[in-house]
């Protein structure tokens, strides 16, 4: 009985260990290209999957529309735009799902890191099917 004790007290606690260390939050998109400051992106967990959803626009207007966008995501707001879906916690860290690019509508594979352990600055990378792929560095936001 003790060990099952211990064992569940070792299970919650790492648990807990592992989604403190996670990626919610609310993050500042910097363009890779201009190095420009583009929207706000809240990471937030959900079913045990990771999803983002833009939450501010620094230079767009917030009324923008997904013009590029397929599906049921085509002329929607980008304001509140889900751009990242279904990622899962891999060791220390996230893959397995998808980023959205509102300005070309394209969907690429996702990998989200953090920058050499440091917990303020997140890598966040999209790949295309063809293995070319594209990493941006976003910050986080103090609230």
């Amino acid at each position: 009985m003790k060990k099952i004790c211990f064992s569940l007290i070792l299970f919650l606690g790492l648990s807990a260990y592992v989604s403190a260390q996670g990626p919610v939050g609310t993050w500042k998109t910097v363009d890779d290209q201009s190095g420009e400051a583009r929207s706000y992106v809240e990471i937030y967990e959900e079913g045990g999957k990771y999803f983002g959803k833009i939450t501010n626009l620094l230079e767009a207007d917030p009324g923008t529309l997904c013009d590029k966008c397929k599906g049921d995501k085509k002329n929607q707001p980008i304001l509140g735009l889900v751009i990242i879906e279904n990622m899962k916690s891999h060791k220390d860290f996230w893959k397995g799902g998808s980023i959205l690019d509102p300005e070309t509508g394209n969907d690429y594979g996702c990998s989200i890191w953090f920058d050499e352990g440091n917990k303020e600055v997140l890598k966040v990378r999209g790949k295309h099917w063809s293995g070319l792929y594209r990493t941006q560095t976003w910050y986080r936001v103090k609230s």
